[in-house]
């Protein structure tokens, strides 16, 4: 691997799973739908509820402005955060050079729940 976790050389048995969703995800902040898609990937980490990660080509980026803002995870590598315009700060995220481990999710948006109206998946 070119660009290992730390995370998992250090706790090896650390369960971080990704899939599909195989569901309609859609974010809605003020009855405006952010981000719609049904290729979203679900993440389980460990006792955490499951994170929607959103292909950028279904968010309307047009309504996030990227902030200074950053985070660190050991298991996934660096965090952009995005606001919405008219809304809540750093409410998406975004691992634009992720661990090689988590390269499923490089460039995908996820939202924080407390930050938007809804995440709904759905069969429809």
């Amino acid at each position: 691997m070119a660009n290992p976790a730390p995370g998992f050389q250090k706790v090896p048995r650390s369960h971080i799973v990704t899939r599909p969703a195989g569901k309609r995800v859609r974010v809605t902040l003020n009855g405006e739908v952010i981000a719609d898609t049904r290729d979203a990937v679900a993440m389980e980490e460990g006792a955490y509820p499951v994170v929607f990660y959103v292909p950028r080509k279904d968010v309307r980026m047009e309504r996030l402005a990227r902030t200074s803002h950053s985070t660190h995870c050991p298991f996934k590598g660096d965090a952009a955060y995005f606001s919405i315009a008219s809304g809540p700060e750093n409410a998406a995220w975004s691992y634009e050079q992720p661990y090689d481990e988590m390269l499923v999710i490089k460039d995908l948006l996820a939202f924080y729940p407390g930050k938007v109206d809804s995440i709904v998946a759905s069969d429809g």
